[in-house]
Formats: structure tokens, C-alpha cells, sequence
């Protein structure tokens, strides 16, 4: 599970950042690819990577702005142009629907797939056997929310060695220890398959917020994830500012990120107003109150460990 920044910057695309879109890379877990907001010049940023649009299987936006949306029709449009034919599904803010439907409609562009469109709540909005998505509104001065993906645990590895060292040989056999909670021997006994089952693997869990003001609200609803995305749009002198615009410091996410015991901390959103050379300042700011903190540039990538 991997995460692609495509664009890190706030508001308006700068020389160094582009504005807002993320992708979680799920190749390995699912095959597909989850992006998270769509800003202008995205599809353009994707040209620079290895990402593939026909690979994007669901879209999350965290709200309305137009630095986090202005992209998202240049790139529906792309994928059908470029062999896309799995259905996309769209979850954002109320007016969602209205703003992908018009501007389609007025462009007269035609996909070559279908793309359903899910209005947000707060709540769980997706789950199947393998992740849980949830949604949590912020506080911005328009519609924001926050998503938490959490992975769930997957089965321990069949024990082999006890297997064997017990007379049970490879075979048709081994498959029922996966699959059933008792299985019959040759011999005629019969054992409990979660003794000859290891440890199940725990779930990786991520958290990506959309613009918001710092809000202890949100401390459990992220608590205990291994990696949060927090924008971070001012410097530590500026909160009022941030508080004016309804946005977050540097520091007020790292002491987030602090109290919810996260593993990792990303900060993106960064604005205009800072050049490359202050950016050692900005993390310095954060890590003055959660030390695994990075600032994300454009093309950052990183693990979710």
C-alpha cells in the first residue's frame, strides 16, 4: 500500500506545486487505484508518473474548492480515451453530482464506462471483506470531510512444519485448515484448524483530511493510524490567518497528529507563499511537537508501514 502525491500545493498551482490530488496504490492488495481529490492539471501530473487512469476505480473528494476539483472532468474524459471501460465510482460533498453531470453534459464529452456518484455522509461509506472506508466531517467554510481506510487483518500462514511433524502431508487436506474450523485426519481424529494456523496479519490504516481548521474532534476518529495526511497551509506565527481561513499550522497538525498517537505524520496543502528554501523551517515547526513528521513535495511517495 502505497501513496502518490501528485499535487501538494494550496489554492492555486505554483511553479514547485501543483494543487491537491492523491493516489493510494493498491496494485498489490487489489489491483486498482483510490485517488483522493482531482485538481486542476492533474491528468498532467499523471503523465510524469507510472500511474495508469484505467487503473483508478474509485475517486474521493474531500470537498468542493476548486483547487481540489477543477481537474476531475479533464480526467474522466482522459480515461476513456485511454482504454478505461471498469466503472469509476465518485464520493464527495452534496454538489458533487451536479458539478461532474454539468460539465459533461455542456462539453458533450461521452465516457466509455460508467461512473456512479455517492454523495457523502458521515459514517462508513464502504466496506467488503478486505478494507472499511469511513467519513468524517471537518470544520472548513465550505463541506469538508476526512477519510480513514482501514485495512482488515488477513488470516495468519498455515503452519506447515506442525503439519508435517505431525504426519499431516501436503495435499487437498491443507486447503480445509483454511477453510474449515475442524478437519477429519486419515487416521480418524479430528483437530481445531485454528491450532495449525499462525497469527493473523494486521491491517495497515491511513488517514487523508481535507482542508480544516485544527479540531481535537477529529483525534479519535484518526487515533492509532499509521499514517495521517493533514494539510498544513500556514507556519506556526500564522494561526490566526489559519483560523480566518478556516485552514491548519504546521504545528496545530503535528499535535494532532501527537494526541492521536498516529505512526506517521504527511503534511501536504502548503502555500504559495512559502518558496522551496522555507520548507526546512516549516518541518522544523512540526517536528518540534511529533518528530516522524515529512512534508510532502510533488511526486513524494511513501509506504503506509
Amino acid at each position: 500500500m502505497q501513496l502518490h502525491f501528485l499535487g501538494t500545493g494550496a489554492g492555486l498551482p505554483s511553479k514547485d506545486r501543483n494543487v491537491t490530488s492523491i493516489v493510494l496504490d493498491l496494485l498489490q492488495e487489489r489491483n486498482v487505484l483510490w485517488m483522493f481529490d482531482c485538481g486542476e492539471a492533474t491528468q498532467h501530473q499523471i503523465l510524469h508518473t507510472s500511474i495508469k487512469p484505467r487503473k483508478i476505480e474509485k475517486i474521493f473528494i474531500t470537498h468542493l474548492h476548486g483547487d481540489h476539483i477543477f481537474g476531475l472532468p479533464g480526467l474522466l474524459s482522459s480515461r476513456s480515451f485511454q482504454g478505461g471501460e471498469e466503472p469509476v465510482t465518485i464520493y464527495g460533498p452534496t454538489g458533487i453530482k451536479q458539478f461532474i453531470e454539468t460539465a459533461l453534459t455542456v462539453s458533450q464529452s461521452k465516457l466509455s464506462y460508467p461512473i456512479i456518484i455517492k454523495e457523502l455522509k458521515e459514517g462508513v461509506i464502504f466496506e467488503d471483506d478486505q478494507f472499511l472506508i469511513t467519513v468524517k466531517k471537518l470544520e472548513h467554510a465550505i463541506d469538508s470531510f476526512g477519510f480513514r481506510i482501514d485495512e482488515k487483518n488477513s488470516p495468519g500462514p498455515l503452519l506447515v512444519e506442525k503439519l508435517k511433524e505431525e504426519g499431516i502431508n501436503p495435499g487437498p487436506i491443507y486447503r480445509q485448515f483454511k477453510t474449515e474450523e475442524t478437519v477429519k485426519l486419515p487416521n480418524g481424529n479430528t483437530v481445531r484448524s485454528k491450532d495449525y494456523i499462525g497469527m493473523p496479519k494486521k491491517g495497515k490504516s491511513l488517514a487523508i483530511l481535507g482542508d480544516t481548521r485544527v479540531n481535537q474532534e477529529i483525534v479519535s476518529f484518526i487515533e492509532n493510524v499509521d499514517l495521517l495526511v493533514h494539510e498544513a497551509t500556514f507556519s506556526k506565527e500564522q494561526e490566526e490567518l489559519a483560523y480566518n481561513y478556516y485552514h491548519s499550522t504546521t504545528a496545530q497538525a503535528a499535535k494532532i497528529a501527537q494526541k492521536a498517537n498516529v505512526q506517521e505524520l504527511v503534511l501536504t496543502h502548503i502555500s504559495s507563499r512559502f518558496q522551496q528554501d522555507q520548507v526546512d523551517l516549516l518541518l522544523s515547526e512540526a517536528k518540534r511537537y511529533f518528530e516522524k513528521t515529512v512534508i510532502a513535495h510533488d511526486f513524494y511517495s511513501t509506504s503506509v508501514n
